[in-house]
């Protein structure tokens, strides 16, 4: 039997699966299964459990002989053990090698033109579109796997013959996709759709095909595919399946009772919810009330009790799907943060969270969690605001902090030299970049450069003028392959000439010589070309097309040649061996560098674990994993217009978005389902931080639609203007506004020192006088330098004052003319050239061999 628990908070859902979960299985030996969203879902209810299981009343129990896997490995258990299958084994798990091999074969067949012009087909040359394969292939495989979560009738008719999306024909742009199904299902066998009815009648048939016990739980969805509730359905056949089911409001639950709609475009149940937010956020959770099959409901209702915060009225209000109306005044209970940029929200957040500490001695690191749509923007500003050591001044400092999901590359640096090494070998090989390769970790190591090395190589590439390519074979595919100037050959040419003589002494070997290299540098050059020279031996085994073992063993190599590790840290190692070896398991054919690029970047991509979660520090993660895990106080962080929700552009490939049925994902409204989970989860405090005013041009910025959402609602709760409901920071940390007032808002010690300065009595200045207007026409590369650098563009043209170290900048790009003051160091040069007595044909080549000049010769002035 299904039955159905639900509530508007997991802590009570997690209470009342303790009741059931203490109630012992008929077998001892079995173990108690309980499916979970996400990691950190597991993390926090393997705790709470252990706090009412087995404790006598003193919270001092045990969780133990519990399984939690995902809600699809229960499901794709299921259906493994009723079909008779190995889900290890299954072809159809990792379909996009023989997806490759298929698209590669029929490309030339007319059925299949859109693809095969996608892909380049037929065409000569170094055509981009050739390295798309294995990223189309990719993407039709996730189409595939959605289709047979989804749809699954689809997919069975395509398999019978019958182009049609579930029950009318295909559209004619989308049929090429039924083929190719039908081609690959000949390779692999029957798919998982159609597996599908076949091992639900078995599941209804045998309950003893599978290895589960006679009870089941499914905790915290709040959306299933068809799939998963067909196969829940059968188990329940003949077990006990509890789903557990966060739900916002039991009132809306009620109205939706009995009511159903099977496509997005007739459903009349998407005005039915009376409160703005739930008709606005909770698609997903009504939506899956309208599919759930034949089951047992019970409500876990929240204790009774008068909401006394604006927070807790919106939640009451929630609760009873009633329109907001005004019940009380404006409190910190649920406050929004308008900044200047993500860098501004991370420095407001710790004098945020530092005032709440100190104003509740009882609020522990541990009950805060920070969510943000995008963890890989804000990492390096929370590591670089956060827990950076008690003996800082900032008391902020010495709050510990946690960061989840984070990407493989974040957290194995010889990973990230993988992606890097597959970037260069695809682009154009800069400057930069090079030297960012060499003060990455791994690299750093083996060559054995320390922070005054890479300086020092830092000043000789900015005065070679190295700007990109290793040699000219790198640029010949840009057109430039007879400028042999700039590149990084010639710029360690000179260096390394620069150790044997000095730079004013004629050319004799057609290379201009570098200055400022002396006998103690012979060391760091002889690194500094053993990197160039190994990089390029790297960098063209990973270009042009070749076999997957040949990537795999360049990777390998690479990693070889270019890195090393701390004997503490030989895991990294052995991780990037072993993910590359998994990443390229099961390959064959040819792949261009585009398409390894490809597959690693999802295998790199960030995974939820449950390492990071519920440690008793600050916990900063994405919004997927803890969403509506309850805790005292839940930040929003990041809640930008146009980065929250994701963008939900139209797949013109997905079949399901033609005409989406309810219960299909759709990320916009996944997104907003996860704000309403948080808001629902906190017990005490929302904090919602956003950039309100551009860090630039302090233009006023719009939050995310749903923060403008939200901030209605609580103005019509609260009988004011929204704006009330928002705080405004300062650009700056040291503004006075944040040290004045009854309770300052900053507690960092610098930015005191730095607002007391500023409002200083300041002596008066002497009169200044305006600059004249400029006059006459402006250079293309003055607006271009003054756009890119305004500062230094208005000290360098209109007072003609240069940086000190600017000279010495590294540039990435070809010198297309010279400005006045690089045309008065070349003649300043050629000046003294003379001066000592050097041929004006040797001065002149000189010139160009330093790479100064623009590649075009002017015509000699008469």
């Amino acid at each position: 039997m299904l039955h159905l628990h639900r509530a508007e908070r997991t802590s009570q859902l997690a209470a009342s699966l303790a009741g059931v979960l203490s109630t012992p299985l008929d077998d001892p030996f079995a173990e108690e299964v309980v499916a979970v969203p996400a990691k950190g879902v597991e993390r926090w209810l393997a705790q709470r459990l252990s706090t009412l299981l087995g404790t006598g009343g003193r919270q001092d129990g045990i969780c133990s002989g519990v399984r939690f896997p995902s809600a699809a490995r229960l499901v794709d258990e299921a259906v493994a053990g009723a079909s008779g299958t190995d889900p290890r084994e299954d072809a159809w798990a990792h379909p996009v090698w023989p997806l490759l091999q298929v698209v590669d074969g029929a490309l030339g067949e007319p059925w299949l033109a859109v693809l095969a012009r996608h892909l380049g087909h037929g065409t000569t040359g170094d055509d981009a579109r050739h390295g798309r394969r294995w990223a189309a292939a990719a993407h039709l495989a996730d189409l595939y796997r959605s289709y047979a979560d989804h749809r699954p009738t689809m997919l069975t008719d395509w398999a019978a013959g019958r182009d049609t999306d579930g029950e009318q024909p295909l559209a004619e742009d989308l049929r090429w996709q039924a083929e190719l199904y039908r081609r690959l299902r000949g390779e692999l066998g029957p798919g998982p759709a159609e597996r599908l009815a076949e091992a639900c009648a078995v599941l209804r048939g045998d309950p003893r095909c599978v290895d589960l016990p006679a009870r089941v739980n499914l905790f915290g969805p709040t959306r299933l595919s068809t799939r998963s509730l067909a196969v829940l359905d059968a188990l329940a056949e003949h077990r006990d399946v509890h789903l557990w089911l966060p739900h916002p409001s039991p009132a809306l639950w009620s109205e939706l009772s009995g009511r159903s709609a099977t496509h997005r475009r007739s459903d009349d149940t998407a005005t039915v919810p009376t409160h703005p937010l739930l008709r606005s956020l909770a698609r997903d959770v009504r939506e899956l009330q309208l599919r759930l099959p034949a089951h047992t409901d019970q409500h876990h209702p929240e204790p009774a009790g008068a909401p006394g915060t604006m927070l807790g009225r919106l939640q009451d209000d929630l609760r009873a799907d009633r329109p907001p109306v005004a019940s009380g005044a404006v409190d910190d209970s649920l406050r929004v943060h308008a900044c200047h940029g993500p860098a501004r929200q991370v420095e407001v957040l710790r004098e945020v969270l530092l005032r709440l500490f100190q104003d509740d001695p009882t609020l522990e690191p541990r009950d805060v969690l920070v969510l943000c749509p995008d963890v890989e923007t804000f990492a390096p500003l929370v590591s670089a605001t956060f827990g950076l050591g008690p003996d800082l001044p900032h008391p902020g400092n010495a709050l510990r902090v946690r960061l989840a999901d984070r990407s493989l590359r974040a957290t194995n640096p010889l990973l990230d030299t993988v992606a890097v090494m597959l970037q260069l070998a695809h682009g154009r090989v800069t400057a930069s970049q090079v030297l960012d390769l060499a003060a990455s970790p791994g690299v750093r190591r083996l060559f054995a450069f320390t922070d005054e090395d890479l300086e020092r190589v830092r000043d000789w590439v900015a005065r070679s003028g190295v700007r990109w390519g290793l040699d000219t074979g790198t640029r010949a595919g840009y057109g430039l392959g007879g400028v042999p100037q700039n590149t990084w050959q010639a710029g360690l040419d000179r260096v390394l000439l620069g150790v044997t003589t000095s730079e004013d002494q004629p050319v004799w070997l057609d290379r201009a010589l570098l200055d400022d290299v002396d006998s103690s540098d012979v060391d760091l050059t002889g690194r500094l070309a053993e990197l160039v020279d190994r990089l390029d031996q790297v960098l063209d085994s990973l270009s042009g097309e070749h076999p997957v073992a040949h990537w795999l063993s360049s990777l390998l190599e690479a990693l070889e040649l270019l890195t090393a590790t701390d004997p503490a840290d030989a895991w990294q190692l052995s991780q990037a061996r072993r993910e590359l070896a998994e990443a390229f398991e099961g390959g064959h054919g040819l792949l261009r560098t585009a398409d390894v690029r490809a597959l690693l970047a999802g295998r790199l991509a960030g995974r939820p674990t449950r390492a990071n979660f519920r440690t008793g520090n600050l916990t900063v993660c994405t919004l997927v994993p803890m969403r509506s895990v309850p805790h005292r106080v839940v930040v929003l962080l990041g809640m930008d217009d146009g980065v929250f929700p994701r963008a939900g552009g139209i797949d013109g490939d997905d079949v399901l978005a033609r005409d989406p049925r309810i219960g299909e994902r759709d990320v916009r409204s996944e997104d907003r389902q996860l704000l309403l989970d948080a808001l629902c989860s906190a017990q005490e405090r929302v904090l919602v931080f956003c950039t309100g005013a551009d860090p630039v041009s302090g233009a006023a910025r719009p939050p995310a639609v749903p923060v403008g959402e939200l901030l209605d609602v609580l103005g019509v709760m609260t009988g004011g203007d929204r704006e009330e409901l928002v705080v405004r920071h300062p650009l700056q940390p040291f503004d006075p506004r944040s040290f004045t007032g009854p309770v300052p808002a900053s507690f960092d010690p610098v930015g005191l020192a730095g607002a007391r300065r500023a409002v200083r009595v300041r002596e008066p200045e002497p009169p200044r006088t305006p600059l004249p207007p400029r006059t006459g026409p402006v250079a293309l590369a003055d607006l271009v330098s003054f756009v890119e650098h305004p500062v230094r563009a208005y000290l360098r043209q209109r007072l003609q004052i240069t940086l000190p170290g600017e000279d010495d900048e590294v540039d990435d790009a070809l010198a297309a003319s010279l400005d006045a003051l690089q045309e008065w160091a070349v003649g300043d040069r050629l000046l003294r050239a003379g001066l000592a007595g050097l041929p004006a044909a040797d001065a002149e080549h000189s010139e160009w061999l330093r790479g100064t000049l623009p590649r075009v010769r002017w015509a000699p002035r008469c």
